[in-house]
């Protein structure tokens, strides 16, 4: 696997891919791989002939008062998984190359779609995220793009800005990973306590009992949401950020779920914030 720091090293990388007829694949991440990261990459082995994964915890997508310096950073031990699941590539480039001394240009996706849910209460945070994003298909020129269904919002940002702008990538989503006990995994569930660990389990035990009121024929959004709040609120550490429950992948407000609808959440255990979600509808 080659390991690339410089954006000069990867268009070098690409035009060689390119000049052999090959398709690229790509995973941006932040690091801290864990299975659901190399879920991503296995769906991009299967669809295209070359994997470039991505790893840069990107500053531009971090708040004042987020973990940006805290951010688990663990390069040596990811290129391991990245090695063992046949990735081709790796692209670990320093934030000064990203964004050299007077870089200017950001991407904002304005709109319904990003000032709700991790929106809200992340101001910028999607103007990283495009930001950073665009930049990464510019540079490796990729021609189909891996994300977890776990950030289905972001999911849908970048499927908008792909489509807005006019851009060459096919965008997946994958669906999440989980751990044995249901905790979706997560690169900051390495914060967790055991305890916190444990009482976390009541974000996918809640969506479950959401997915069976939909299948027993609850369709009220405000029902469901009334659901999953109260099995939340009876776990003593959980602190909830939001609930909430929109169309997708439109993400527009709704009373009742008629065709698909994303149930989402954002919970607080200790000082560790985690978000979780599952699809309603549509099969």
């Amino acid at each position: 696997m080659k390991v690339l720091t410089t954006v000069a090293e990867v268009k070098s990388f690409v035009r060689a891919v390119k000049k052999a007829g090959k398709t690229i694949g790509l995973v941006p991440t932040m690091g801290a791989l864990h299975e659901g990261h190399l879920t991503l990459m296995r769906h991009a082995k299967k669809n295209a002939d070359v994997v470039i994964a991505s790893v840069f915890v990107n500053p531009t997508q971090f708040g004042p008062n987020e973990d940006f310096d805290a951010y688990p950073r663990e390069f040596s031990r990811d290129c391991e998984k990245l090695d063992s699941v046949g990735v081709d590539a790796v692209f670990h480039p320093s934030a000064e190359e990203m964004y050299p001394k007077g870089y200017t240009a950001y991407v904002t996706v304005d709109g319904d779609i990003t000032n709700k849910l991790c929106g809200a209460k992340r101001p910028g945070h999607f103007r990283g995220v495009a930001t950073v994003v665009t930049k990464l298909f510019n540079i490796t020129e990729a021609d189909k793009a891996f994300f977890g269904q776990k950030d289905a919002q972001q999911v849908v940002v970048i499927k908008r800005f792909v489509r807005d702008l006019n851009m060459n990538v096919e965008v997946n989503m994958v669906p999440i990973v989980r751990a044995e006990d249901g905790l979706a995994l997560s690169s900051r569930n390495k914060y967790l306590s055991d305890k916190e660990k444990k009482a976390a389990l009541v974000l996918s035990q809640s969506l479950k009992e959401a997915q069976k009121a939909f299948k027993s024929g609850k369709k009220s959004v405000t029902e469901l949401k009334a659901l999953i709040t109260e099995k939340i609120q009876a776990e003593p550490l959980a602190q909830i950020d939001y609930i909430d429950i929109y169309t997708f992948p439109d993400l527009e407000e709704c009373e009742m779920i008629v065709k698909e609808a994303l149930v989402a959440l954002a919970v607080k255990f200790g000082t560790t914030r985690l978000i979780d979600n599952t699809i309603l509808g549509g099969e």
